[in-house]
C-alpha cells in the first residue's frame, strides 16, 4: 500500500470535444442579506476576460447547504467545460447525486443554470429572452401584496397600489393568533383555548369572505383581488373556502393545499369555482409537471430555483402553454433579482404567461445588483443589456452579511388553540 497521498477527483468532462473556445474556470457563491434574508447568486467565471454569468440559487431557509453543494460536489463537474454546454451541464449535474431533487439539489443546480444562461446571452450580445425567440409581450402586470391587522389597514393598502397603477391586488388580513400568514396577528385568543395564542382554521374560514366581502364593496368591480391560504386546509375545507369566496370574483386562490395533498388537488379544483394556483412548494420540475398534467392546478407557481432553474421552468412554461394552464412565477423578497429576470425572461416570451407576483426591491438591492428591474404603474420590463443585464457589487454585498432564517422560529409558532403545529 502506498504511502502517498490519494489523488484528487479528476476534472469530469464529456466524452466529445468542445465546440467553442471559452472555458469554465471557476464556481463559488455569493450570499448577501440586504433585507434580512440570505439570497445565494453563483458565479461561474471563464476563460473569456470579463466574461462570467450570474444566477439566483436562493433557498433563504438552508443557504449554507446550498453554498456547501455547489462549491464542494458541482464546481468541479463544471471546470473546463464550455459553458454554453447548458442542457448537459444541467443532467450531469442534476443525475451525478444519484438520489437528485430537493430544494438544496435544485436550487444549487439553478444558480448554475441561470449563470450560464446569462454567459450565452452576453456572448450573443443579447437579452436572454431574445435567445428564446423574442417577445409575445412588451410589458408585465405583476399583482402585489396588501395586508394589515384588520380590514380597514388591509383595504387601506389596497386602495394604494390601486392609485399607484396596480390592477392586481393580494388581500391578507391578520387573524388572532401568532401564526397569521402575510398579516400581523391580532391579539385576543379564543375563549376556553387550551394554547390562547392559536390560529384557528374556523375563525380563517370565516373572515377570509367577510375580508372580500369589504373588499369588493369598497375596492370596486374592476381590480382583480387574489388571496394566498399558504397550504393549511384540507382538501374538503379548501372547497368550502372556495365556495364561500365565488361571489367575489378572485383572480386565483393561491396554495389551498399542502404538498402532501396534492394527488387531491384534481378533485378540488373541479369543485372550486375560483381559479387555483399552487406550485411554490413544488421541488422539481416533474412534480410540477404533474400539477400541470393531472389537472390540479389554473395557474402553476413555482420558485424556479426550487424546480431547477431557468431550463426547467421554460420547458415547464411550454408544457403549461399546452394544457391550457397559466404561469404566475414565485418571486418574493427571498427570490434575488437575478432570479426576478429569469422571470421575467420567461413571462415576456411564453403564450402561458398569467401574472407575476412582484416584490419592490430596497434601494439597498439596486445597489448591490446594478440593473435590478423596478416596477412602474404595476408592469415589470426585463432588461435590453445582454444577459440577465443586471451585475453584482460585491463589495456592497459584503456590507449585509448572511444571517440564519427566522423562518424557523415563526414556523414552530404556528398552533392552533390546541397546540397542534400547522404547516406555515
Amino acid at each position: 500500500m502506498s504511502d502517498s497521498p490519494a489523488p484528487a477527483f479528476p476534472t469530469v468532462l464529456p466524452p466529445w470535444e468542445p465546440s467553442g473556445d471559452v472555458r469554465i474556470t471557476g464556481v463559488r457563491c455569493i450570499v448577501t442579506a440586504p433585507e434580512g434574508m440570505p439570497v445565494v447568486v453563483v458565479r461561474v467565471d471563464t476563460t473569456e476576460p470579463g466574461l462570467y454569468g450570474l444566477g439566483c440559487a436562493t433557498f433563504t431557509q438552508r443557504y449554507a447547504a446550498v453554498v456547501e453543494y455547489v462549491e464542494q460536489h458541482l464546481a468541479r463537474l463544471l471546470i473546463g467545460r464550455d459553458p454554453g454546454d447548458i442542457e448537459d451541464i444541467g443532467r450531469s449535474a442534476h443525475l451525478s447525486a444519484y438520489w437528485r431533487n430537493g430544494p438544496v439539489a435544485n436550487n444549487a443546480l439553478s444558480g448554475i443554470d441561470m449563470a450560464l444562461w446569462d454567459i450565452l446571452g452576453k456572448q450573443a450580445g443579447m437579452p436572454v429572452y431574445r435567445l428564446l425567440g423574442g417577445r409575445v409581450r412588451t410589458a408585465v402586470p405583476t399583482y402585489t401584496h396588501a395586508s394589515g391587522a384588520t380590514i380597514e389597514e388591509t383595504l387601506a393598502k389596497a386602495r394604494e397600489f390601486m392609485g399607484a397603477g396596480w390592477q392586481h391586488v393580494r388581500l391578507q388580513v391578520g387573524q388572532r393568533g401568532i401564526g397569521t400568514y402575510g398579516a400581523p396577528g391580532v391579539a385576543g385568543g379564543y375563549p376556553r383555548a387550551a394554547n390562547p395564542d392559536g390560529w384557528s382554521v374556523t375563525d380563517y374560514l370565516a373572515s377570509t369572505p367577510e375580508l372580500f366581502a369589504r373588499a369588493r364593496a369598497e375596492l370596486g368591480k374592476e381590480v382583480n383581488l387574489l388571496h394566498d391560504v399558504h397550504s393549511r386546509l384540507t382538501p374538503k375545507q379548501a372547497v368550502i373556502l372556495a365556495r364561500s369566496l365565488e361571489p367575489y370574483r378572485l383572480f386565483f386562490l393561491e396554495d389551498v393545499l399542502a404538498p402532501e395533498y396534492f394527488d387531491h388537488l384534481p378533485a378540488v379544483r373541479a369543485a372550486s369555482p375560483v381559479p387555483i394556483a399552487v406550485g411554490e412548494l413544488c421541488t422539481s420540475l416533474t412534480e410540477a409537471a404533474r400539477l400541470v398534467t393531472g389537472g390540479g392546478v389554473d395557474l402553476i407557481r413555482c420558485h424556479i430555483s426550487a424546480i431547477g432553474g431557468f431550463t426547467a421552468a421554460r420547458k415547464l412554461a411550454t408544457l403549461a402553454e399546452l394544457h391550457g394552464v397559466q404561469t404566475a412565477w414565485h418571486s418574493p423578497a427571498d427570490v434575488s433579482p437575478i432570479g426576478a429576470a429569469a422571470n421575467l425572461a420567461i413571462d415576456v416570451t411564453s403564450p402561458a404567461f398569467g401574472i407575476q407576483e412582484c416584490h419592490v426591491y430596497p434601494e439597498a438591492v439596486h445597489e448591490i445588483f446594478p440593473g435590478t428591474p423596478r416596477v412602474e404603474d404595476g408592469y415589470l420590463r426585463p432588461n435590453e443589456a445582454p444577459g440577465w443585464g443586471i451585475e453584482l457589487d460585491e463589495k456592497a454585498a459584503a456590507a449585509f452579511p448572511p444571517v440564519l432564517s427566522r423562518h424557523d422560529e415563526w414556523a414552530l409558532g404556528v398552533r392552533g388553540t390546541d397546540g397542534a403545529l400547522f404547516a406555515p
